[in-house]
This record gives C-alpha cells, sequence and structure tokens, in this order.
C-alpha cells in the first residue's frame, strides 16, 4: 500500500518526535482522516523521504514520531529553470504543478508588458505562498524529495538579470532560430527556459530577453499558450537531455 507523502516545513531526524503544522496537520487527519498510530511518509525538502506513525491527533496537535529515513533519487540530470510570464489564477497554478512533476528545478515569476495579472506587495506576499502550496502538493504527488526553487515575481528585467543559469538560456518562439533536435547538450547541464504570459511577450520584452542571452527556440509551426508551451518544452528538454 502506498502511504501518504506530506511535506513539513521541519527538521527531521530518525527517533524524533515532531508536531506536525497546521497544514500538514489538517491534511492527515480531516483530509485522510489518519487516526493516532498510523504511518505516513514525511520530507522537509532535504532529499529523503521519512517514516513516520502518528502519536497524536487531536484538535489541539498533531504528533509524530519518525522512524527512519530514506535517499530519494528523484532529479532530473539536467536542472530546467522556467521563466514563466505570470498568468491568471488557475492557468498559474497548472504551470507551476505541472512542471514541478516534470522535475524543473527552479522557477521564476515573471512580469512583462502584457502581463494581465498585478501584483502590489501585499498581493505579491499572498501569492507567493499560494504558489509554495502549489509546488509542495505537487512535490507530495509526483514523489520528489526536493522542492524546486520558487522566486518572489519580479519585473521581467529584474528577473532576467538575476538568473543563476550558465547554460543556454532559451524563449519559445516558432520562428526561433534554434530547432530542439540541433541544441548540443546544454553546459553545466543546465538551461533556462522563458515563456510568455497570455499576451505573450513584447516587443520591448523580447529586447531585454535578448540582451539577457536568451536566443529563440522552435518547437513547431504553432502558437501555443502559457500553460501549454512552456510544459511542452520542458518535457521536450527532458525527452532529449534529461530522464524522460
Amino acid at each position: 500500500m502506498r502511504l501518504t507523502r506530506c511535506h513539513v516545513d521541519l527538521a527531521l531526524d530518525a527517533g524524533a518526535e515532531v508536531v506536525l503544522p497546521e497544514r500538514a496537520a489538517a491534511h492527515l487527519t480531516r483530509v485522510l482522516r489518519l487516526r493516532q498510530g498510523d504511518a505516513c511518509v514525511l520530507f522537509n525538502g532535504d532529499g529523503r523521504d521519512y517514516a513516520a506513525r502518528l502519536l497524536a491527533a487531536d484538535r489541539r496537535q498533531v504528533r509524530a514520531e519518525v522512524v527512519s529515513a530514506r535517499e530519494v533519487d528523484g532529479e532530473s540530470p539536467l536542472r530546467i529553470v522556467l521563466l514563466q510570464g505570470i498568468a491568471r489564477g488557475e492557468k498559474m497554478d497548472l504551470i507551476l504543478q505541472k512542471a514541478t512533476e516534470l522535475g524543473v528545478a527552479g522557477i521564476v515569476p515573471a512580469s512583462g508588458e502584457r502581463t494581465e495579472v498585478k501584483l502590489d506587495a501585499e498581493r505579491a506576499q499572498k501569492r507567493m505562498a499560494h504558489w509554495r502550496s502549489v509546488v509542495e502538493s505537487a512535490c507530495e504527488q509526483c514523489g520528489r524529495a526536493r522542492l524546486p526553487t520558487l522566486s518572489p515575481p519580479a519585473a521581467l528585467d529584474a528577473a532576467a538579470r538575476g538568473l543563476d543559469v550558465d547554460g543556454p538560456r532559451l524563449v519559445l518562439d516558432p520562428r526561433g532560430e534554434h530547432r530542439l533536435d540541433a541544441l548540443a547538450a546544454p553546459a553545466g547541464n543546465t538551461v533556462c527556459v522563458a515563456i510568455g504570459p497570455e499576451g505573450g511577450w513584447s516587443p520591448r520584452d523580447r529586447e531585454v530577453l535578448h540582451a539577457a542571452g536568451f536566443a529563440g527556440l522552435r518547437l513547431g509551426p504553432r502558437v501555443l499558450r502559457t500553460e501549454t508551451a512552456g510544459l511542452a518544452a520542458i518535457a521536450a528538454l527532458q525527452a532529449r537531455f534529461g530522464d524522460l
């Protein structure tokens, strides 16, 4: 029987007893209806799964004993960073969820001239908390024990300048100069893919990306929606250079 995996932002060690954070406690006891003595798997992003069992499960707190730990080999040899033009609501959630399942190493939300979602400081903070929850849930489901990094939303020029990528930088473009089948293996096994928001990258946005070292990548003659484009590019790159 497959055990439930749950992300917790806690230090974990075999033999330790931990009080589970509210989100994890609610998921395990209210949604999945686990009770005292039931088994689960906890992970905190350090690359290990921790077998655990619930010691107490009531309204005051949910406590668990960490029984053992094991290394999880769930990361791709190809480090893909997705620079994603911020999309609306459920589209952005879908992108984050599926990109995580496909093995991206990092996600950088960026605002271009045509981005429809406007985030002030308060809204950006709330969005980040929600996006982190989406990424954590995706890792729980797909078996990853390391969370991809999620950068705070930023203007495109700042996001492009702050990238930690020493390999190719690619922007999806049906008229781009590079074809996937002609790409050389990425230097350092690292690549960044830039995907525009619903309205696409504007001419000025493309100038910003070009100045930051991005080159066009063709994935066929069709224009893909933002929620399709990044996932198609990630899957294609993983199939050619990664672990798909």
